[in-house]
């Protein structure tokens, strides 16, 4: 066998087509991984407002259950959770937030930094 036959018969990748493959996964990643996290941030700030509306929807029907009047003040959110109750388990923010809820008039916020997307249950 000669050196030009024991040559031809290696085939494999070389350098450039190496650092040619890597060069086009950092760009696909640089791409998608914004992309992912901004998914996600949305993904929570939508659970969140979604925490929102069922805490005031809860709030609401509490309020006309015992007859309270317009901008009646809540002492305790939390006591409408209960297997019984308005709400069966506590909303958590998927941020790590807490809920506050004043009276019965103002929509219940969350004190959680998600981005860009408003913690009112209103206009949505």
């Amino acid at each position: 066998m000669s050196f030009k036959n024991l040559k031809s018969s290696r085939r494999g990748f070389t350098l450039v087509e190496i650092m040619i493959v890597v060069l086009i996964i950092g760009i696909l990643l640089a791409i998608a991984i914004p992309n992912f996290i901004r998914a996600r941030e949305q993904g929570r700030a939508k659970a969140c407002s979604a925490n929102l509306k069922q805490i005031q929807s809860a709030l609401q029907q509490y309020a006309m259950d015992q007859k309270m009047v317009a901008g009646a003040a809540v002492a305790d959110w939390t006591t409408l959770i209960g297997s019984t109750s308005y709400i069966k388990s506590t909303p958590a923010c998927p941020s790590n937030g807490s809920y506050t809820a004043t009276n019965i008039d103002n929509d219940p916020t969350c004190n959680s930094s998600t981005a860009a997307y408003p913690h009112s249950t209103t206009g949505q």
